[in-house]
């Protein structure tokens, strides 16, 4: 029997590239979702919810496939920190950040509809940043731009000079996407990277 067919709801190319990293034929589409977080929310539940939302909105336009959503929200003593958009609000949120800890929550879902399957988990890395200088930050940000990012540092590239220490059990899911975990729930939906046939050349 053929694996189902396997969508990634998201607009990320970093989610797309390390979803890739795993050899499997995939679907990517976008999901319409609105991120602003509710009052009072906290940037694990933030996570967790838009994960679910992402997945859920394609899983209702695909019933019979397995759906992966995934959102990260880094959390500043409780406060959400989300992409910048921009050059200001990157300067802004790096300086927050410098000398300081931030828990990067990575949530992913993945939904099987027609097998009624839904799972969403929450991993967190304790990222320990560097004291930063204005010059430091302004060098980076000219060169990596990296306005999609929440918090503002992408570590897989220059990003890593700005930090002194990264814990976690799971190192892809501070770029974006945890696939140890989603690796799990795959399986548990039907799809094992280590037996389902690769994509042709």
């Amino acid at each position: 029997m053929s694996a189902p067919r396997l969508i990634l709801a998201s607009t990320s190319r970093y989610r797309r590239e390390l979803l890739s990293r795993l050899h499997l034929p995939f679907e990517v589409q976008a999901p319409d979702v609105d991120e602003t977080p509710a009052p009072s929310e906290q940037p694990a539940a933030l996570a967790r919810r838009l994960a679910t939302a992402k997945a859920q909105v394609i899983s209702t336009q695909a019933p019979d496939a397995v759906v992966i959503g995934s959102d990260q929200v880094a959390d500043l003593d409780g406060i959400c920190i989300g992409k910048p958009g921009n050059h200001a609000r990157a300067t802004a949120q790096l300086k927050s950040m410098s000398g300081r800890s931030v828990v990067f929550h990575t949530a992913v879902a993945v939904l099987a509809s027609a097998r009624g399957y839904a799972r969403t988990e929450v991993v967190s890395v304790n990222v320990r940043f560097r004291t930063l200088t204005d010059a430091e930050i302004e060098h980076y940000l000219h060169i990596e731009q990296p306005y999609d990012c929440a918090g503002s540092a992408k570590c897989e590239t220059l990003g890593i000079a700005l930090l002194a220490a990264i814990e976690s059990d799971d190192p892809t899911a501070l770029v974006g996407l945890p696939l140890i975990r989603t690796c799990e729930l795959l399986r548990e939906a039907g799809i094992d990277p280590l037996t389902t046939p690769t994509p042709g050349p």
